[in-house]
């Protein structure tokens, strides 16, 4: 029989690719996808739940599963403030890997960020980086981490940032000490993390950019 895999953040840049090509795949039984708005798609693979991640406890049963991806993620100017991104970025996101290691899943897979660092001055980044130490500690069999650069794709919503590093950072990339800040795509991103899935690897594994790249 085919694995089943949880997916949060399937609306996003990566996650949409995510469950494009798990739905794809011979391996893969069943995508379940926790969203906050209902997130149809034309495969029968798919089934989607919408919930409220304000009390994600109350769906518990719906995080078992064989891999669970985390891609949710949030902006400072959508959040409002940065506790809100911090509810989205760390808060939701570590209690559904709690979640997730309570319900027997073996393999966690998330999409942090380059610079994720629990030192850092930047709160994003600091986030990110004490999300990875917390999920680090989880009783997942295996656990896979995915830091990319500034991640480039169709969003439902306009970002002005994005759209100018996408014209940019190519060209400041070719300067010494830059290409690993140098964009990559939600698909590019997701491609990795499926192959990464469905073979062998390492209890805890980092993906850089250019590991991401060349898996």
């Amino acid at each position: 029989m085919g694995k089943t895999a949880v997916v949060i953040g399937a609306t996003g840049v990566v996650g949409r690719s995510l469950v494009d090509l798990l739905a794809q795949s011979d391996a893969i039984r069943c995508v379940v996808t926790l969203t906050r708005r209902p997130a149809l798609h034309e495969s029968s693979k798919v089934k989607n739940h919408v919930i409220d991640f304000k009390y994600l406890d109350d769906h518990a049963k719906l995080f078992a599963g064989d891999m669970m991806f985390s891609c949710l993620g949030t902006t400072l100017k959508q959040a409002g403030s940065i506790a809100n991104q911090r509810k989205v970025d760390f808060d939701y996101q570590h209690q559904a890997a709690q979640l997730a290691a309570q319900q027997g899943t073996e393999h966690y897979l998330l999409v942090s960020s380059s610079g994720a660092n629990s030192q850092s001055k930047a709160a994003y980044f600091r986030m990110k980086g004490e999300l990875e130490q917390q999920v680090k500690h989880l009783p997942f069999n295996r656990i896979s981490i995915f830091q990319p650069s500034l991640l480039v794709g169709e969003r439902p919503d306009f970002r002005l940032g994005e759209n100018i590093g996408r014209v940019i950072m190519p060209v400041l990339c070719r300067l010494p000490g830059l290409k690993k800040y140098r964009p990559v795509t939600g698909k590019q991103v997701a491609a990795a993390m499926v192959k990464t899935a469905l073979q062998p690897g390492l209890p805890v594994e980092i993906f850089a950019l250019d590991k991401i790249l060349t898996i």
